[in-house]
């Protein structure tokens, strides 16, 4: 699907944005170009010395943020996908820094949408999260705009071909500032803060999200919010499974936070398929035909007052079941 294609990657010198990459040479050697674009001058350094020009001429790394629009103009050009991964993803700073957050969220998403209607650019697949579903927080609610954005783009692209689409998940194991590697570097205290002990997330690993970011690159019509089927896991038992020994202190919920995440709510329910693997939102209005998209891909329309929550989730991750996980995507020394 990558051969001889150009991709460029926001936030790409991020944790998905570097498995995206190590899957991308991996899998599509004859790929054209890879543009690494991220404001972080320091991970692009870093990621540089992995991706040295000699072994890997294809890549370019891109200094530049999603709020400056002429500077993504100019890195688009030659572009044919595009993933966007770049944002601010920190719930508590976000209700902090409200106005920065909305910047990059919100403002950075339609400075790419406008980029890429002005490019020759022809698929562009957005990262969203599941805090963007009945958001309560700000970085939620700014990425729940952020996912309007992309989808609304299809209905005022006119002749354009460029197809948008959108990619919802849960916590990413292993990413930064996520509660793994938190907790891993806690243990060493002795001690590991529980916000809640009722809390549930949704785990996916790296490689999992890639290959939702793959799956909708290659199959997206445009406007689609696809949701993977992934297991849930208790806060508990990821401190148990890290530290058993460890003391577990209760030090309350932070502002803007969820007891149990959502991908799916029961208002959605009326606009969602289950496609297997994932399911898909879809938009309210598409160009393209419902009866032709249900045929295509086999969907089924999920029951009316449907929803998708960690808590009501029927597939679970266990204390041993995320030892293994940890030590097989996040730490391979990791031992307790």
């Amino acid at each position: 699907m990558l051969s001889n294609k150009s991709i460029l990657i926001t936030g790409g010198t991020g944790s998905l944005g570097k498995a995206l990459t190590k899957y991308i040479f991996g899998t599509y050697p004859d790929v054209k170009r890879l543009v690494i674009f991220s404001r972080d001058e320091q991970k692009q350094y870093h990621m540089v010395q992995e991706y040295p020009a000699d072994k890997f001429p294809q890549i370019r790394f891109f200094i530049g943020d999603v709020r400056d629009k002429e500077r993504l103009v100019r890195a688009l050009n030659g572009i044919d996908y595009v993933i966007h991964a770049a944002a601010m993803k920190h719930v508590p700073i976000a209700e902090y820094n409200p106005d920065e957050c909305i910047k990059t969220n919100v403002g950075g998403a339609q400075n790419l949408i406008d980029a890429c209607l002005d490019s020759k650019v022809e698929r562009v697949v957005a990262l969203s999260t599941d805090k963007a579903c009945a958001p309560i927080n700000l970085y939620g609610a700014t990425k729940l705009t952020s996912d309007k954005l992309f989808i609304a783009a299809n209905n005022i692209k006119g002749w354009n071909p460029i197809r948008f689409s959108v990619v919802r998940y849960g916590n990413v194991m292993g990413s930064n500032g996520s509660v793994i590697p938190f907790f891993l570097n806690k243990k060493k205290d002795g001690i590991l803060p529980i916000t809640d002990p009722e809390m549930t997330r949704f785990n996916i690993s790296l490689k999992g999200g890639v290959e939702m970011v793959m799956h909708a690159l290659e199959h997206m019509w445009g406007g689609e919010l696809f949701v993977p089927k992934i297991p849930s896991y208790r806060i508990t038992d990821v401190a148990e499974a890290i530290g058993p020994e460890c003391e577990k202190s209760v030090v309350g919920i932070r502002p803007g936070e969820k007891v149990h995440e959502e991908m799916i709510t029961a208002s959605d329910s009326y606009y969602t398929y289950d496609l297997g693997a994932y399911y898909a939102i879809l938009p309210s209005t598409h160009q393209w035909k419902l009866e032709d998209f249900v045929k295509t891909f086999n969907a089924k329309k999920v029951p009316k007052g449907f929803q998708y929550n960690s808590e009501q989730n029927q597939d679970w991750e266990s204390v041993e079941s995320l030892r293994e996980l940890i030590k097989e995507h996040v730490d391979q020394n990791f031992k307790i």
